[in-house]
């Protein structure tokens, strides 16, 4: 098997000790499994193969994309693996770990400052207007992942695994927006199967502009981008939860200690959002989340850093 094909089939698992005695049950999916161990390689492989089809990119041209890491390390596998020049735009408000994984994999980095090392509106403008000029090139494709609709058909294969796993028996999912593919993808597959089926978006708290609310910074990596996404389609979800960070952090922690789920910042807000549902749906029903990707990509953050 190629290296490519090596994407999905990720486990499904229930968590056992932070969950309330009194809920539904919730089932986490190891989005980790993939091969650079994030969710993101499901896209990455859809937005270059799906560019090489129909001939926006070619052999010989430059990738380019801004990213806080998770994508950017995708891209940079599939590149490495096809063959391909990969320039990402990035930030100091993302973790080392993420930036060294893109630079191993082949990928040339620019870095953007942010403001004291966090996601805000102004940061992710500011690097979408660098990849912008970027573009410019000659024999470049901008992968463009905010506005890349190829990215939602990148998660359709994780809403049919959803469904095969669980057997069908799921009453919600829930899941942080960051360019809101990933929810849209798996959303779109769960409703068609099951129309009643409650989809569930997450926000950083501090910048909840899917309920109307203001944008602000935080420090939940790879999601909350300060506006509401192009991709975001409203239709979908039922709910929309804010989490703080400081919540997301601690139970991201909880998640390593209690239930040896050793995961990022994003996949502890998944939690807390699916515990509130859980404990609304209640004994005998099923709740589905993301464990999006690896803590290892977060190892020098004060996620896990020892005070």
């Amino acid at each position: 098997m190629d290296i490519l094909g090596a994407v999905g089939n990720t486990s499904l698992v229930r968590l056992r000790k932070v969950v309330p005695p009194l809920g539904a049950d919730i089932f986490v999916k190891l989005e980790w499994e993939n091969p650079t161990g994030s969710v993101k390689d499901r896209m990455a492989r859809a937005v270059i193969e799906r560019a090489e089809q129909d001939g926006r990119l070619e052999p010989g041209d430059t990738v380019v994309e801004y990213t806080g890491g998770s994508t950017g390390t995708s891209l940079a596998w599939v590149c490495a693996a096809k063959g391909y020049r990969l320039r990402i735009v990035t930030s100091d408000a993302f973790s080392v770990e993420k930036r060294d994984q893109m630079a191993a994999l082949g990928a040339e980095l620019t870095l953007v400052p942010s403001e004291g090392g966090l996601t805000t509106k102004k940061l992710i403008l500011d690097m979408i207007e660098k990849a912008r000029q970027f573009s410019q090139e000659p024999h470049t494709y901008w992968t463009d992942q905010l506005n890349n609709h190829d990215s939602i058909a990148g998660y359709t294969a994780l809403g049919e695994e959803i469904w095969s796993q669980t057997k069908g028996e799921l009453d919600a999912f829930v899941y942080c927006v960051g360019t809101a593919a990933c929810l849209r993808g798996v959303a779109t597959v769960l409703k068609r199967y099951k129309p009643g089926i409650k989809i569930v978006a997450v926000e950083p708290a501090e910048s909840s502009v899917l309920r109307g609310g203001q944008a602000g910074p935080h420090k939940i990596e790879g999601v909350g981008i300060g506006y509401i996404p192009p991709l975001w389609d409203a239709t979908l979800v039922d709910e929309i939860l804010p989490v703080k960070t400081e919540d997301a952090k601690e139970m991201t922690r909880r998640l390593a200690r209690e239930e040896a789920l050793f995961a990022g910042t994003s996949s502890g807000a998944n939690v807390v959002a699916a515990l509130q549902v859980a404990e609304r749906l209640g004994p005998g029903a099923k709740v589905v989340t993301l464990m999006a990707d690896s803590g290892l990509k977060y190892l020098s953050t004060d996620v896990y850093r020892r005070r």
